[in-house]
């Protein structure tokens, strides 16, 4: 699927653009299953287990900041990973063994939905090596004015900045004054739906506000090779599930290749996500109630 420059682009740059990832029967598919958890959402008056409500989120005009862990909200999503171009991006990028870390899909409402503050996915949960990426499948036409993602180039290879508030709480987001933010090299990512971002996990990125008149439907697939275990103190659900239940997660969360019981170590810098926010349900909620500054003001 991907050239052979592409893949020296990715590791050198840490991020890539691939288009027309998934067929397009796969897209109409996934866009209507989309549409119709968001018309579901017009029920629901607080987040839960399935939505994570935006501000001014009710029945007349439904407003969701995210569909939480798409994968097993619908079947279809999950065989979308495992069967498409997707799957051989990843088997590109990381290698034969590789299992799904988590999902999402950010449904950015129009009009103002939030913004995502900068940050890099290792600092959330660092594994025992970094061989970890996300891919950002555009469900709709991403432009300039609908909150597209933004990475800045060559940050994988960089230090993990600290992502605490000024109360020292981990609040999901860097201090946009800190020296090792260069925010003046951010790239814009647009493209057309059906097209699929991929970050390193520890590329620095963000997302303003949506200030179109159109929602900005990403479904994110934060993958990782299956010999990258995680560490502790990560905030994901697994840690909270017993030895076995985590075995029997991790099973199921394997999209190719076969599990791999013997970590492998790579020396990476690491900072633990403590002490916690308020409120870790999301990374929305992380921000808010653990005093993040906003690089988008």
């Amino acid at each position: 699927m991907l050239t052979s420059e592409q893949i020296s682009a990715y590791f050198e740059n840490g991020y890539l653009l691939v288009e027309d990832v998934v067929t397009p029967e796969q897209l109409r598919r996934m866009q209507d299953i989309t549409h119709e958890f968001i018309d579901r959402s017009r029920h629901v008056t607080a987040s839960n287990d399935v939505y994570d409500l935006d501000e001014g989120h009710n029945s007349e005009t439904p407003k969701l900041t995210r569909i939480k862990l798409p994968h097993k909200q619908h079947p279809f999503f999950w065989d979308v990973v495992k069967n498409s171009g997707i799957t051989e991006v990843l088997r590109q990028l990381v290698g034969p063994n590789a299992v799904l870390q988590t999902s999402k899909l950010n449904a950015k409402a129009p009009g103002g939905g939030a913004a995502v503050e900068w940050h890099q996915d290792w600092a959330f949960y660092p594994h025992t090596n970094d061989d970890m990426l996300a891919f950002g499948v555009f469900l709709e036409d991403v432009t300039e004015e609908n909150g597209p993602l933004q990475v800045i180039p060559g940050s994988h290879k960089g230090p993990v900045l600290d992502h605490s508030s000024a109360q020292g709480v981990f609040c999901g987001a860097v201090d946009p004054t800190d020296s090792d933010f260069h925010i003046d090299k951010a790239v814009t990512i647009t493209g057309k739906a059906g097209s699929m971002s991929v970050h390193h996990a520890r590329t620095l990125h963000g997302s303003a506000p949506n200030v179109s008149d159109r929602a900005r439907l990403m479904l994110f697939y934060e993958c990782c090779a299956a010999d990258a275990w995680p560490l502790m103190g990560g905030s994901a659900y697994i840690q909270r599930l017993s030895q076995q239940e985590q075995w029997n997660d991790f099973l199921d969360r394997m999209i190719i290749g076969d599990p791999v019981l013997q970590p492998r170590m790579k020396e990476a810098p690491v900072r633990l996500p403590y002490p916690p926010a308020a409120d870790v349900s999301s990374i929305f909620k992380t921000q808010k109630s653990g005093g993040a500054k906003s690089a988008f003001i």
